[in-house]
């Protein structure tokens, strides 16, 4: 079944009936992490057993996120805390994205880049020898309108990125906006445009994408986005561990974003349901996004699954 099987009246879920025939037609398995391999702080069940019996088998493993909150260093910890040996190489937040393409197109050293969003971003930034500003220390400024009232900002500001920031404030947009409109060249990125998040497992949370959309609007302009469904990062992953991307399988819980990074990489990929998308979702006529092959979750992978839809 090809990925254009929208309106076919013999359309079938694709549901991975055998996780075998994949697990060997692929040398990489890349992971989205929240609501496939936790939720909030929680482990999905069957994880620690999937990823084991996986590197056992000499497969490559990536862990790959939107959430730019923390720098691989501070996931890394957050898997430790899980029970996960995770390698920091093996962590691909969208925070490391950000850092990565401005190392990428010699982003010049007197240049200063300003965040809205977490410490994460910040952090990949000075590690690639780049000054990030803005980020949490701005989270207490605030607004006084009134005669006159001016907010003064960096002319060396040559980057804003903005990701997911629990502490967005009025003048962390109008900053971002300053930076975009009035200096020469100031480029917008985005680290992802995520709708909602699963920053606990109690319900679903406003995204990064809302932050990004309030610097459009107020800009009137696209920024470049270097998360998933952008193809930067399998480009990063595939150089990296010298893999061609057909024998990498994207595993993801979003259609919108984890699956299309996938198809519009040329990987295989497969849906898991423990996260954003429901049965319903995937087999809805309004979508358009089809998966190579679906399952509840990722330790389905550890058994061979006969059921179908």
């Amino acid at each position: 079944m090809t990925n254009s099987a929208k309106g076919s009246a013999n359309f079938r879920v694709p549901v991975l009936s055998n996780a075998e025939d994949l697990i060997n037609s692929v040398d990489t398995f890349i992971f989205d992490c929240d609501g496939v391999i936790w939720k909030g702080e929680t482990l999905i069940d069957g994880v620690p057993e999937t990823l084991d019996m996986l590197r056992s088998r000499g497969k490559s493993l990536v862990f790959m996120t939107n959430n730019s909150t923390k720098s691989r260093k501070q996931y890394r910890k957050k898997f430790e805390a899980l029970g996960l040996t995770v390698q920091e190489e093996e962590i691909f937040p969208s925070s490391f994205a950000a850092a990565a393409y401005l190392k990428s197109i010699d982003f010049p050293q007197e240049k200063k880049v300003y965040v809205i969003g977490g410490e994460g971003i910040l952090q990949e930034l000075e590690l690639c020898g780049i000054k990030g500003i803005g980020g949490p220390e701005d989270r207490d400024k605030t607004i006084q309108f009134g005669p006159g009232f001016f907010i003064e900002h960096d002319k060396d500001v040559g980057a804003v990125v903005v990701g997911f920031d629990q502490f967005i404030n009025f003048y962390k947009i109008q900053y971002g906006t300053l930076c975009i409109r009035e200096n020469p060249g100031c480029l917008f990125i985005a680290t992802n445009c995520d709708a909602v998040g699963h920053f606990t497992d109690a319900q679903e949370w406003a995204g990064g994408g809302s932050m990004v959309g309030a610097i459009k609007g107020s800009t009137q302009k696209e920024p470049l986005v270097l998360g998933k469904p952008s193809t930067f990062m399998m480009d990063h992953v595939s150089k990296k561990f010298e893999t061609d991307k057909s024998k990498i399988c994207m595993v993801g819980d979003r259609l919108d974003t984890d699956i299309l990074f996938g198809i519009n990489s040329g990987c295989k990929t497969l849906l898991v349901l423990s996260g954003v998308t429901t049965l319903s979702m995937l087999q809805s006529p309004e979508n358009d996004i089809q998966p190579d092959f679906y399952t509840e979750k990722v330790s389905n992978l550890l058994t061979q699954n006969d059921t179908d839809v």
